[in-house]
């Protein structure tokens, strides 16, 4: 594993997939890979890209990838489909719509399972993510499965988060969603070359004017990715983004948020495997049978075993 997390390390693609393979996995090197790679994390620039389903969030990034190459930027794309009820894995593969990039040695692309998290995300791919970071890519890529008023967990991950909206989709509701809103550093109003684009742009505009001031006003951007028009626009305001957060208090405290987070989610999930595994081993008794003749309760027995391993 070592002599991989080093090929990975200097680039090589096969080593890289394989490190995404163990975390999305959970491996059980998966812990020591990202214990030996978090020194190296910390230099890319992440960048969620979300929307709702069909609102041409691959079209767009395949022609964001294309203008970030064109910059001398290396990429990173993670793009998050619904997982497969049979295998776990990812269903849709969005990777074929960025197929002219598959072979760029710039870009390593990579399509990942929600693998049923509510919040649109899997742990895999915050972990993925932190491992293109560490092996060189300049901007990360993350595209999620589509956003709704769950899917907001991108902004646990990505530095910069890009909404897309289209005309004729129900937008006018979604923009007045305030968790879709507040997530948003760029809003990218795409397909504008439809009708009712313009008034998608104006609305966004008024909720925008609407909100306490703060130093960062997102801005609104309308663009056709199908032929590129308004891409390089839009990857100007993701680049501006990225310079407000470095020389702000708001970056800062982005910063320390995610770290936050980042404990946070690692303890969740190392509670619930020491959980899981009291459960099992005390679900061979009598207990079913007294839950189920009420001579106990759920919340005592959850208690019991949960005083065997925490202080309270």
């Amino acid at each position: 594993m070592d002599r991989i997390i080093e090929r990975a390390l200097k680039g090589d693609p096969r080593s890289i997939a394989r490190l995404i393979t163990a975390v999305e996995s959970e491996n059980d090197r998966a812990k020591e890979i990202m214990q030996k790679i978090y020194p190296h994390t910390g230099k890319a620039h992440m960048i969620g890209v979300t929307g709702s389903p069909g609102a041409g969030k691959s079209t767009f990034l395949d022609k964001l990838i294309s203008s970030l190459m064109v910059s001398g930027l290396t990429v990173g794309v993670i793009a998050v489909d619904p997982s497969s009820p049979f295998t776990g894995g990812a269903v849709l593969g969005d990777r074929l719509r960025m197929q002219q990039h598959s072979l760029d040695p710039g870009v390593f692309i990579r399509s990942m399972g929600t693998r049923g998290s509510l919040g649109g995300l899997s742990r895999g791919t915050y972990e993925a993510a932190l491992i293109l970071d560490a092996c060189g890519k300049d901007i990360v890529l993350i595209e999620t499965v589509g956003v709704g008023q769950s899917e907001i967990d991108i902004v646990k991950i990505a530095d910069t988060v890009a909404l897309l909206l289209v005309p004729g989709m129900g937008d006018d509701i979604q923009i007045m969603k305030a968790g879709i809103m507040e997530i948003a550093d760029v809003f990218i109003v795409n397909k504008a070359d439809r009708d009712g684009s313009e008034r998608v742009v104006r609305e966004v505009n008024i909720m925008l004017d609407l909100q306490t001031e703060k130093d960062w006003r997102p801005p609104v951007i309308p663009t056709v990715a199908e032929s590129g028009e308004g891409v390089a626009l839009a990857a100007g305001a993701l680049s501006e983004h990225r310079e407000f957060l470095a020389s702000s208090d708001e970056g800062r405290r982005r910063k320390y948020r995610r770290l936050r987070l980042e404990v946070e989610e690692i303890l969740k999930r190392e509670i619930a495997k020491i959980a899981e595994e009291a459960w099992d081993s005390r679900i061979g008794g009598d207990v079913l049978e007294d839950l189920a003749s009420r001579r106990k309760d759920p919340y005592t027995v959850a208690d019991e075993l949960l005083s065997k391993f925490i202080s309270r």
